[in-house]
């Protein structure tokens, strides 16, 4: 099922036209509307709209960060008066103040449609009962599922996180056939319902919709082997407008289609900022093209991925982001070597007994050289632990170059997530 046909199968000769148009329009907007961000696009030479003569020259405007969204911290970068907002999200400001998002009533409905898109790529259909384990609040994810599951005409349970065992009573009572959460909150729920004593194979979980955080191939794998469901990755940030940006198609699961008439896309080098061609890895800018509250010109997510623009089995025509292999800030650097905690993920599902539950500490030693610490627990009580910890460590130097230290805990003892899950404990003082 295609939600929005006429939108999603568009050849791209006329969706580039349709991105032009609308990229103009967002210009002209923020020029009359927006004096922090007029003062730089004049900067760069661009007095009007007219003067972007085609979707290269937008590589000519300079970049948008979080760091310009906490600077203008909280409304400063509003195109509209304060009082035509909809509603206000806003991050957890765990690295700072946080960045607020406002919304008009049209935001709110272009975030509806984006997202019933997304749901119906992976497989959902109207009147399927969703069981929407996203957080509610500030937090995007909840409400933004929520929003697109009622347009796409699902019935949906907003049980948000937490109470895990009450979750899942009422997946069972209520036969949810649509599981929405953080890959993470995930593999909580299979581990209750393991401890429960209840058979995957009852429930009625036919696909599920995962994301807010990195997660690998053989995180999917797991989910869908302990939930007997079929796992999709769903991708946004709020800076942009929430989940709904992008979401795999069922039918592939080969990178997440991006809504491309609603945001323009770019891969660039993230040191120095130039342009990347489709299928070269690195960081994701995005440019809004409907945004009333609050349009952003090439915005930086920090996010590594590559672009796909080959056409899809599923019809749509839209450019497909590859999974994510993390957040450029969140790339560790240790003794000389770039580890990013996905591929710590990745190795540690590939050995034998290791089950999917992980934290990996960052310290220094007094000889000022980064060691690395990795927790994790064993699948099943059978497990020995130690030809874990010794298969474990030699998965992961044979395959990093790093030398990393394993402490194999007892069942239950990693921190679990009802969220975004605590990966890396930074414990670096400098």
């Amino acid at each position: 099922m295609i939600w929005n046909p006429e939108a999603e199968t568009l050849p791209r000769e006329r969706l580039r036209a349709l991105q032009l148009e609308r990229l103009r329009g967002t210009i002209s907007l923020l020029l009359r509307a927006v004096p922090a961000q007029a003062a730089r696009m004049r900067a760069a030479g661009i007095e009007s709209a007219s003067d972007l003569r085609s979707l290269d020259d937008l590589r000519g405007l300079p970049f948008w960060t979080k760091a310009d969204l906490r600077e203008h911290y909280p409304f400063g970068l509003l195109a509209v008066p304060r009082e035509l907002l909809a509603r206000v999200h806003a991050s957890s400001g765990t690295r700072g103040k946080p960045t607020t998002v406002g919304y008009t009533r049209g935001d709110l409905e272009v975030w509806s449609e984006v997202m019933a898109r997304g749901l119906a790529l992976g497989g959902a259909r109207p009147g399927m009962m969703m069981h929407n384990a996203y957080g509610y609040g500030l937090f995007t994810g909840g409400l933004g599922f929520q929003q697109g599951a009622e347009l796409l005409g699902c019935t949906v349970v907003p049980i948000s996180g937490g109470l895990t065992q009450r979750q899942v009573m009422l997946m069972q009572d209520l036969r949810a056939e649509v599981l929405c959460c953080t890959p993470s909150y995930a593999l909580h729920i299979a581990q209750t319902i393991a401890e429960q004593g209840v058979d995957p194979a009852t429930l009625n979980l036919a696909v599920g919709f995962f994301g807010a955080e990195p997660w690998t191939e053989q995180m999917r794998a797991e989910i869908e082997r302990r939930l007997g469901l079929m796992a999709i990755n769903i991708y946004g940030l709020s800076e942009i407008v929430g989940p709904g940006v992008s979401a795999e198609c069922h039918e592939e699961r080969r990178g997440a289609h991006v809504q491309e008439d609603h945001f323009l896309v770019e891969v660039v080098e993230p040191e120095s900022g130039e342009p990347l061609a489709p299928g070269q890895e690195g960081e994701l800018v995005f440019t809004t093209l409907t945004k009333e509250a609050l349009p952003l010109v090439r915005y930086r997510t920090g996010d590594i991925s590559a672009l796909d623009v080959a056409p899809c089995r599923c019809g749509r025509t839209t450019a497909r982001m590859a999974r994510l292999r993390g957040r450029r800030d969140d790339m560790l650097i240790i003794r000389g070597v770039n580890l990013y905690p996905s591929e710590v993920e990745r190795i540690l599902l590939g050995v034998d007994g290791a089950a999917p539950h992980y934290q990996l500490f960052v310290d220094r030693a007094p000889s000022m050289l980064d060691e690395l610490t990795v927790t994790c627990e064993p699948a099943g009580h059978g497990v020995d632990a130690e030809g874990l910890r010794q298969r474990a460590e030699a998965a992961l130097r044979d395959e990093t170059g790093l030398t990393m230290t394993v402490h194999v805990l007892a069942e239950g003892e990693v921190p679990r997530s009802e969220g975004k899950a605590v990966r890396v404990v930074d414990r670096r003082t400098d």
